[in-house]
């Protein structure tokens, strides 16, 4: 990353375009929040997180003309089983369950969904910000905020549907927990035990290194 124009540099477009998953949760985000099935504090902590990204990208962590790509080896394949693992227990099958709710359980359906939309609208905007950020150009480190601040509260919206399993009988009780318990336990895990400890440092490594280079 190029420290010329410091100030006010040229912001780089990507060739990546938005890839078919993160379409896919644009998608769920937008039906899930069109039914009336999330708060509206959620939706606006989506509006928020967009404002505050172009904030970050303007003020304080511009991208340079060849701004770094990514911060670990797309090659990763421990990384790549890790996100995968992500998207299975933290998308896919809560969009599973949903469905499953809704279709199925006519009488608790809507709880059910109640309780689940919340994470699943938060993860789906997530990995489309995560998307826009990238095919953007924007800075490693504006990037690097997506998922944090997403992690971050979601863990509150898992904590909401721990709660509403747990309590509840009968229907879906033991997947729904089984879930609920998955979900609680990887996205903690990931925001204390990758996110802030590994994630975070190497990306604004990356960025300033490549500022002064």
């Amino acid at each position: 990353m190029s420290d010329d124009d410091k100030g006010n540099p040229p912001r780089r477009r990507s060739s990546v375009l938005l890839n078919p998953i993160q379409l896919f949760c644009l998608l769920v985000a937008v039906l899930l929040a069109g039914t009336g099935l999330v708060p509206l504090e959620h939706v606006g902590f989506v509006l928020f997180s967009a404002i505050y990204m172009y904030f970050l990208s303007r003020f304080s962590f511009p991208a340079g003309t060849t701004p770094t790509e990514s911060v670990f080896d797309r090659n990763n394949k421990i990384l790549a089983n890790y996100v995968l693992t992500g998207g299975v227990v933290g998308l896919f099958l809560p969009v599973a369950y949903i469905l499953h709710a809704l279709l199925l359980l006519p009488d608790g359906g809507e709880e059910a969904v109640g309780a689940a939309a919340p994470h699943l609208f938060l993860l789906s905007s997530q990995v489309f910000m995560e998307g826009v950020s990238f095919a953007g150009g924007f800075s490693i480190p504006v990037r690097a905020f997506i998922p944090v601040f997403y992690n971050s509260r979601r863990i509150f919206s898992i904590w909401g549907w721990i709660q509403f399993e747990f309590a509840k009988v009968g229907g879906l009780v033991i997947v729904g927990r089984a879930l609920a318990a998955a979900n609680l336990g990887f996205w903690v895990y990931n925001l204390f035990g990758f996110l802030l400890p590994v994630y975070l440092p190497r990306a604004f490594r990356k960025y300033y290194c490549s500022s002064s280079a």
